[in-house]
């Protein structure tokens, strides 16, 4: 009896340490499944600049098959037309007039001692919260204030320039200048290898990197070594480079066994710069950064997890930068909820499931909002339409009222339907105006010292 008595117990005893080592192995395996995430972002690349989304003059293996093991997204949009919007709508999931901005960039319209306020809520903050490792390398340009550095909104690792790279000559580590000057030629390599150098140290936790590269903003100056090989000058031979380093990036992952674990998504901030027209591509589309066109800010846009995404997807649904913090927070399991109380409402909505593929699940985004560099609300998207409120020079006949365009017939817009579907018309200026007073009703103002504000023109075809 005392023997059966002992053996009950060690069986007691056996099935409580294999509860609590299956506990624990659960513990465990969810952490390894938590992704890392690096968010990518490139400076004033055109939609028709990767061979993946159309190019026959620039090569770009890596993103080509980034693409392959991934999904490719053709109706995406950055946060703006210009370079400092663009990054306070990707890092806050919210328009970038909700957090302030009325026109213009640090640096050229808005006072380097203004920015994103650090009442803002950052993705980086987000995920830091979250016990993420985050590091922000590459261009901030999102003001010059201390205050206002990423240091200060949610980045713990940092190695920047505060501004363009054709308004700055200084390179910093935290608050420390590191060169003054920096050569231009050299910023994508020594940024690809700072992010290295952080994803080595940091492969035992989870990680958020954000790299806003600054090429191929101008100036295009070529690496010495990839001088003359391309076939579209200096500005190929830029965006060859960029993607040779991204290739170093995933090898990277792979010798460190994160290939598995790591959601890497790649997009450009808006695009081409007018200046850069002679190279830069936005085909099939018009309109140029600054420009509310598609051209303007419909960008190649470009996420891959491998074993979760699954691979060779294309979507063409109507999708967002400002969607990306719902997005990647859901993916790795963060509450945004929680952490956005009492912050600016958040734009974008969570996409996820139509990265999946996921079957019978609607597609969130229905509608979005468009302005010029200028801060000038021009523009509303619903579904395949897209209307225009404003004047615009390129677009006969916006002029003498809005412009209806249905993108997948016209991508050129050139084609004015506002007279043949004026309920349409009527019922995407309403749904304009509405949002529009929300967001000024419920907006927040610009960071740093108190200044006079840009006055962004009123849309022509809009109510005032």
């Amino acid at each position: 009896m005392q023997l059966l008595i002992r053996l009950c117990l060690l069986t007691t005893l056996a099935l409580t340490l294999l509860s609590g080592s299956v506990v624990c192995a659960d513990k465990v395996d969810s952490e390894r499944k938590r992704p890392n995430v690096i968010l990518i972002m490139v400076d004033d690349l055109g939609y028709g600049d990767l061979s993946c989304y159309g190019s026959r003059k620039i090569r770009t293996p890596v993103l080509d098959t980034m693409a392959s093991e991934g999904v490719r997204l053709t109706d995406f949009y950055a946060g703006c037309t210009v370079c400092t919007p663009s990054r306070m709508a990707l890092l806050t999931g919210s328009y970038p007039v909700r957090v302030g901005w009325r026109g213009g960039v640090v640096g050229y319209g808005i006072k380097p001692t203004n920015g994103l306020a650090p009442e803002a809520l950052t993705m980086a903050e987000v995920f830091q919260s979250a016990g993420y490792a985050t590091a922000l390398i590459g261009k901030w340009h999102l003001g010059d204030d201390p205050t206002m550095l990423p240091m200060q909104q949610g980045f713990e690792s940092t190695y920047y320039i505060t501004q363009s790279n054709n308004q700055t000559q200084k390179l910093y580590r935290g608050d420390k200048l590191l060169q003054n000057p920096f050569d231009n030629r050299l910023l994508t390599e020594q940024f690809t290898t700072e992010a290295i150098r952080f994803i080595r140290a940091k492969q035992r936790q989870p990680f958020f990197l954000y790299l806003p590269l600054t090429a191929p903003h101008f100036p295009a100056q070529a690496h010495p070594e990839w001088r003359g090989k391309s076939s579209l000058g200096a500005y190929g031979d830029v965006v060859e480079e960029l993607d040779h380093r991204l290739g170093q990036i995933f090898q990277t992952l792979r010798d460190s066994q994160l290939d598995q674990q790591t959601l890497v998504v790649f997009l450009s901030d808006n695009g081409p710069e007018p200046g850069q027209r002679r190279w830069a591509q936005s085909k099939p589309y018009r309109g140029l950064k600054w420009s509310s066109l598609e051209g303007g800010n419909r960008v190649p846009c470009i996420a891959r997890w491998p074993g979760v995404i699954p691979p060779g997807r294309v979507v063409a649904d109507l999708t967002a930068a400002i969607d990306w913090l719902p997005t990647l927070t859901r993916a790795a399991g963060i509450d945004l909820a929680t952490s956005s109380q009492n912050r600016p409402k958040i734009d974008g909505v969570d996409v996820w499931q139509t990265l999946l593929g996921t079957p019978q699940q609607p597609h969130p985004r229905q509608h979005l909002l468009f302005w010029d560099g200028w801060g000038t609300p021009q523009a509303i998207r619903s579904g395949e339409w897209k209307l225009y409120l404003d004047r615009i020079p390129e677009i006969k006949g916006s002029d003498a009222g809005p412009v209806l365009i249905h993108l997948p017939q016209d991508p050129e817009e050139k084609n004015n339907q506002s007279a043949q579907h004026p309920q349409r018309v009527q019922t995407l200026k309403q749904l304009a105006q509405k949002q529009l007073d929300e967001i000024q009703a419920n907006g927040m103002p610009l960071g740093g010292p108190p200044s006079r504000p840009a006055k962004p023109r009123q849309a022509a075809w809009l109510t005032p």
